[in-house]
């Protein structure tokens, strides 16, 4: 075997059909069958369109409610306080926006998953109970800002 005698397996390859370039390339139609919409160019369907058939997102029903009025929280645990204390002992908004853990604009609500050794001062919109006799067991404070 050398190289010039490769070749890809039997039936692995096949060549593409050229198709509209004229009667030798196999009908008139160009595969594209006889009439109709789809026979034409410029022809395009409507998103979801399924041939006349109800489509799916009519037949499934209506449900949920989305209240536009209710605030939500970010959710900040022990164990990323824990890696944010190695930084700083003083966690306010700014400190926790400076390093990425919430945006400019978040609520934020201390839960108690995890671990904390270090004594901080944490600020934030809200607590868990878990979290602030956490927070108070390792010797720091937790202040609810509004």
């Amino acid at each position: 075997m050398k190289l010039h005698t490769l070749k890809p397996a039997k039936g692995s390859t096949k060549t593409n059909k050229r198709l509209g370039r004229g009667q030798g390339s196999g009908g008139s139609t160009a595969g594209r069958g006889h009439k109709g919409a789809q026979s034409r160019s410029g022809y395009s369907q409507k998103f979801g369109f399924e041939g006349g058939q109800m489509p799916l997102q009519r037949r499934l029903p209506k449900f949920g409610f989305k209240n536009n009025n209710k605030v939500y929280a970010k959710a900040v645990n022990l164990d990323v306080l824990e890696e944010l204390a190695a930084k700083g002992s003083a966690i306010s908004l700014q400190f926790m926006i400076d390093n990425g853990i919430i945006g400019k604009n978040d609520r934020v609500k201390v839960l108690g998953r995890g671990e904390l050794k270090s004594k901080v001062t944490v600020e934030a919109h809200a607590f868990s109970a878990t979290a602030v006799k956490a927070i108070e067991n390792a010797g720091g404070t937790a202040t609810t800002i509004k």
